[in-house]
C-alpha cells in the first residue's frame, strides 16, 4: 500500500479575494527552493486514524496553532509523482 498523508486547505475571504494559508517545509535542503515546495500542512496517516483527524492534528503540529473549528468539506485525493497518497480538505477560517 501506498503511503498515505492529509492535510487541511484553511482558506478565506478578505477584500473580495480568496486567500489560501500554505506552507513550506523547513531545513536545510529546502533553504533555497520554492518552486514546488509549498503545499497545505499535512503529514502521514498511521493505520486506524482517520484521515480529517490526521489533518487537523498536522495542521496544529506545523504551525503551532489549533485550526478554527468548523465543518471540513473534502477536497478528494491525488497521488503525487512519488506515489504517495494526499486526501485533502477545505476549511473556512481565520487564524
Amino acid at each position: 500500500m501506498s503511503a498515505q498523508s492529509a492535510g487541511l486547505l484553511l482558506y478565506r475571504q478578505q477584500d473580495g479575494k480568496s486567500e489560501v494559508l500554505l506552507v513550506h517545509p523547513g531545513g536545510p535542503f529546502w533553504q533555497k527552493r520554492d518552486d514546488g515546495a509549498w503545499s497545505i500542512p499535512k503529514g502521514e496517516v498511521a493505520e486506524n486514524e482517520a484521515g480529517v483527524d490526521v489533518a487537523r492534528r498536522e495542521f496544529q503540529e506545523e504551525l503551532g496553532v489549533a485550526p478554527p473549528s468548523g465543518d471540513v468539506t473534502a477536497l478528494g485525493t491525488v497521488r503525487q509523482a512519488g506515489g504517495k497518497v494526499v486526501h485533502a480538505w477545505a476549511l473556512s477560517g481565520d487564524l
